[in-house]
């Protein structure tokens, strides 16, 4: 009978979907940057304000997290910046996002087993406009 750490974990129909990988022992996980969606004016982002301070949080729960958004702010200020937090689902493609691998020097020589996990949503279309036309009146 094999045991759990050598039998061969079953990769998912679509595993760029999921918002970890635990199939290697590096351990992955999809992050986000709140301070991008503060920056960019995200059409999902909301707030509201408790105690005298305003939160922000994500509408569609890409993140879980309400953040305190005068320390986001006072973190962004600094060098390295706020930073990024766990996705709880897979991230929207105007959302920065990125993969973090937790423990990186456990790779082996074969690579990644599960390569189509770093795909991340494409928040830019796949053509260019490079001349448009105008209608002649």
């Amino acid at each position: 009978m094999a045991s759990q750490a050598t039998r061969p974990r079953s990769l998912p129909l679509r595993p760029q979907d999921e918002v970890e990988c635990r199939r290697c022992e590096v351990h992955c996980d999809k992050v986000v940057y709140p301070a991008a969606c503060v920056a960019r004016a995200c059409p999902f982002l909301y707030a509201f304000e408790e105690v005298g301070r305003t939160y922000v949080g994500c509408m569609q729960k890409v993140y879980r997290v309400e953040i305190d958004l005068e320390l986001l702010e006072e973190a962004e200020a600094r060098a390295p910046g706020f930073g990024a937090v766990r996705a709880n689902r897979n991230p929207l493609p105007m959302c920065r996002a990125e993969v973090e691998k937790t423990y990186a020097g456990r790779s082996d020589d074969l690579g990644c087993v599960n390569p189509e996990y770093f795909e991340l949503p494409v928040g830019a279309p796949s053509f260019r406009v490079f001349a448009q036309v105008r209608p002649s009146i």
